[in-house]
């Protein structure tokens, strides 16, 4: 429960456990299907420290958190003991929406899996091109095909994930896809001999016939690796089983409800759904493909500039599928390429940006999401830095823009999937070990990188924040001072705190010190305006109005006061360089608890600047200045 409070606040805006018919999260943020949209405080949730931005698209309400979004999710569904049952939702959305929704949330709880597997065969090509061994070698063999499972077995996966995402028996959609990848209902297994008839000849959607099923024709494929088909042969399945439930006696229902679920099922999915959508995706395939036979070099610029735009709103999903299909029939994929430079980009600007920032706590929060951006992650930098600046993220679309069409021009192609930003790399490594699309790969990021940087460097302009700081009515006014160090030890940025109320800044600016001795004195004069029963946290109030909290360790609430001993009471003054507290350090430690110490100035938002000074502090050395 790390971030309950931030759950719980999470909650009240969005209307309250009551107005949420599901949620679901993927990398960054947090997927609501809310009820009425329109009660959702969405300027305050915007506002609030711990959430980046929100947006609104794909019939979902999305709260954008960051890299720790699972563990958000999390508490999410336990401080709102949240549980959904779609069937008592009465939304009705756009059937684009709800084809959205449905990828979406069958992809997501995956990704993480789908990218190991890229990296695992992306790690397998490096290896035979430094020639630590052949392709032919058991080693080779192994590993390639221990990162393809994921993609070879993909309708079984999709078939458990779009279990949970409609409702359905988990086991029911695991043995749907595994249904579908039965070898012996495949193509290669009925296409023997000469067909006893051929639907649609001359077209692409050309089909043999060698067996009927009740009369009807059936069009065998090869599903393995597919991804569409699956979805919506679950989808139908949660249709099935929600008839089945209504007429099966109870006492029966576990046997045979699965039981009519799947005998119903599966053969209409091999009959009629699967051959559908497969039809529609390989005609979404050969428009892609025809498009990038026009023009690679325009078909590149357009999914470079726009791509970031379709993320914002969740829509890439409806995108992702045709690479993995054209992945999946061919061994490659050129679809999703110019995707790979995307990234790089929207991080250069925001390198860029850094050096520009005059706010300390906007410099400092941008290095975790330049870090972040370097894996392929970029919602902080765009919703946090970016597109709050409109011209910078039009810079990053233009980068972006330029680095795909590079990657048309030289037709990159990808010969594995999954990874994200610098991850993505090795999956440009050829079966041969041939590194030309690796090298223009490098070359696309490149251009990304130097245009969105260079745009952003001469044309930005950074707004003087002082003085737009000072037009606040409630800033206090005492010319600039320095406080002095409570403690003997290393100060860093605060940031780096373990605890993410710390970290986030949500108590306010300072900084974190790993205490070299096991006293806190007075920085300045003032009073005790806060002690803890607990005795592990201070609060102070300067003569002239400055607050601080000294918090000592982390979950040190739970030694009840154990290892630590206060000299002073609440209310009472104190004089700078004063005892005030002293705790055990070493028996903290062996607890097996940190004694790393927030020193933070709570009311910080009376002020016009809080900045730091880092390094080594003995007591009364400058630490913190405030103006």
């Amino acid at each position: 429960m790390k971030y309950e409070q931030l759950a719980r606040e999470i909650l009240e805006k969005v209307g309250g456990p009551e107005n949420i018919n599901g949620l679901t999260h993927c990398i960054t943020r947090l997927r609501f299907k809310l009820k009425d949209e329109s009660i959702a405080k969405t300027d305050e949730l915007k506002a609030m420290d711990g959430v980046v931005t929100v947006m609104q698209a794909g019939g979902q309400y999305q709260v954008v958190i960051g890299n720790h979004v699972g563990q958000v999710f999390e508490d999410v569904i336990r401080v709102g003991s949240l549980t959904f049952d779609d069937s008592q939702s009465g939304e009705k959305q756009r059937v684009f929406d709800v084809i959205i929704d449905a990828i979406s949330g069958c992809f997501q709880p995956f990704l993480a899996i789908l990218a190991a597997g890229g990296m695992i065969r992306g790690l397998t090509a490096l290896m035979v091109f430094f020639g630590w061994f052949e392709r032919d070698s058991g080693t080779f063999i192994m590993l390639d095909n221990i990162g393809d499972s994921v993609f070879h077995f993909m309708p079984i996966i999709i078939g458990l994930t779009a279990a949970r995402k409609f409702k359905v028996n988990e086991f029911v959609g695991l043995l749907l896809g595994a249904g579908l990848m039965n070898p012996n209902l495949s193509l290669s297994a009925l296409g023997v001999g000469e067909p006893i008839m051929t639907l649609f000849a001359g077209s692409i959607f050309e089909s043999p016939i060698y067996q009927t099923v009740f009369g009807i024709p059936f069009i065998a494929r090869n599903y393995a690796s597919s991804v569409v088909p699956i979805i919506f042969i679950v989808l139908l399945a949660s249709q099935v089983q929600k008839v089945a439930k209504k007429v099966i006696p109870e006492m029966i229902a576990n046997f045979f409800v699965p039981f009519f679920t799947v005998l119903i099922t599966l053969p209409i999915g091999f009959l009629v759904v699967g051959p559908v959508f497969t039809f529609a995706t390989d005609l979404l395939m050969v428009g892609f493909e025809s498009l990038i036979a026009f023009s690679p070099i325009v078909y590149g610029a357009i999914v470079g500039f726009f791509w970031q735009i379709l993320v914002m709103f969740g829509l890439h999903w409806a995108v992702v599928p045709m690479g993995l299909m054209q992945f999946s029939v061919n061994g490659w994929q050129n679809i999703l390429t110019p995707v790979a430079v995307v990234s790089f980009g929207q991080t250069a600007a925001l390198i860029a940006l850094y050096f520009k920032l005059k706010v300390q706590k906007e410099k400092s929060l941008a290095i975790p999401a330049i870090i972040s951006g370097l894996v392929g992650i970029t919602e902080p930098a765009i919703y946090g830095y970016t597109l709050p600046r409109k011209k910078v993220f039009i810079f990053t679309c233009i980068g972006g823009a330029l680095g795909g069409a590079y990657a048309g021009f030289t037709n990159l192609t990808s010969w594995n999937q999954g990874g994200l930003g610098i991850f993505t790399i090795p999956n440009y490594i050829r079966p041969d070990g041939d590194l030309t699309d690796v090298i223009n790969v490098l070359i696309g990021i490149a251009i990304a990188m130097i245009v969105s940087f260079a745009l952003t460097w001469f044309f930005h302009q950074e707004e003087d924040v002082e003085v737009v700081e000072q037009a606040t009515e409630d800033k206090k006014v005492y010319g600039e001072r320095t406080i002095g160090s409570p403690i003997k030890g290393t100060a860093r940025m605060l940031i780096e705190a373990e605890d993410q109320a710390f970290s986030q800044g949500l108590m306010g600016h300072g900084v974190v010190i790993e205490p070299e001795a096991g006293e806190v004195r007075a920085p300045f004069n003032g009073t005790v305006s806060v002690l803890f029963p607990t005795k592990h946290a201070i609060g102070l109030v300067s003569e002239d109005g400055v607050e601080m909290l000294i918090h000592v360790g982390m979950d040190t609430v739970n030694l009840n006061g154990e290892h630590f001993n206060a000299l002073v009471k609440q209310g009472d003054s104190v004089k700078a360089g004063e005892l005030i507290l002293t705790f055990d350090m070493a028996n903290i430690k062996k607890k097996g608890l940190k004694v790393e110490t927030p020193v933070i100035i709570t009311n910080t938002r009376s002020f016009e600047k809080v900045s730091e000074k880092l390094g080594m502090k003995n007591f009364g050395e400058n630490l913190l200045l405030i103006k």
